[in-house]
């Protein structure tokens, strides 16, 4: 019994289905299966039932899938523990940036972990929020930044703060929409957002509560071309509230009533990171930079 058979267990059970936990393991689902099943040949007795939307836990497998979980974790503690003996921390860090640098203080941050871990190679990819959390859940990135619900078991969540975003309307339709009701708004040209940013979502959501659906005159997936875009009278759009405060007092745009929503930043990482010493280094230097 290794390992990495255990390593496969557990990502299957997780998953419930052995394509995904291929495409998580980076391996051919061919691979998987013969992994699942030299595992269950060693244990004597079947880990899984087939069904036809994929696989569920056998009884024999409920009663192991706790233990080896616990096996991985201890060799991940081992690997952890061999690591911080070394002495100063080393190694490299790939971070998934979202929005704009101010909206998730990423300066300061990186600039405290430069500071106190120079041998720390730190890496910053800028996405959008729905492919960081993919790729973090894959693997591809360490950590990263996220705006909304993540809805891996496999992916960790550390909170940061809650956002208010609010609509906003060119500073040339101040008049036009004064006194519009949400219908009306509805009738309107809006800059559609991305289905991979967090925005998209977001957007929806009001638009239900709102009970409209506007017309998406162009489609964005980064926020600062969504302020420009308003700015020179594209269309209706949802911006951060202190951004669009900001904007306003400045004449570059007008918020539109009361209409927003909240949602909430999160630091992301995957679950087979927990105690990492890379990884509680990020998580020490961002809870400084956060304390509220």
């Amino acid at each position: 019994m290794e390992i990495y058979q255990l390593r496969t267990f557990v990502t299957v059970a997780q998953q419930g289905h052995l394509t995904q936990a291929a495409e998580l393991l980076h391996l051919s689902q061919p691979a998987v299966t013969a992994q699942i099943k030299a595992l269950e040949e060693e244990v004597g007795m079947p880990l899984f039932e087939r069904t036809a939307g994929g696989v569920n836990l056998s009884r024999i497998g409920q009663e192991l899938l706790p233990q080896a979980q616990a096996i991985l974790e201890a060799s991940r503690e081992l690997l952890y523990r061999s690591r911080s003996l070394k002495g100063q921390l080393a190694g490299r860090a790939v971070i998934g940036a979202i929005t704009t640098p101010e909206m998730i203080n990423i300066g300061p941050w990186v600039a405290a972990l430069i500071e106190k871990y120079p041998l720390l190679d730190i890496q910053l990819q800028h996405g959008v929020t729905g492919g960081v959390l993919n790729r973090v859940r894959k693997k591809e990135l360490d950590a990263g930044f996220y705006i909304g619900k993540n809805p891996y078991v496999n992916v960790n969540t550390v909170h940061l703060t809650e956002m208010r975003f609010r609509v906003v309307a060119p500073p040339s339709w101040r008049e036009r929409i004064a006194s519009m009701s949400a219908k009306e708004l509805g009738k309107l040209p809006w800059v559609g957002i991305s289905q991979q940013s967090s925005l998209h979502k977001l957007t929806s959501e009001l638009w239900r509560e709102m009970n409209i659906s506007p017309k998406k005159i162009t489609e964005v997936d980064h926020i600062p071309c969504i302020a420009s875009l308003v700015r020179a009278g594209v269309g209706l759009a949802i911006m951060r509230e202190d951004e669009a405060t900001a904007m306003q007092h400045s004449g570059d745009l007008v918020l539109v009533g009361d209409y927003g929503k909240t949602t909430d930043l999160h630091f992301i990482y995957s679950a087979d990171r927990e105690g990492d010493p890379i990884i509680e280094a990020l998580l020490t230097e961002l809870a400084a930079m956060w304390k509220h």
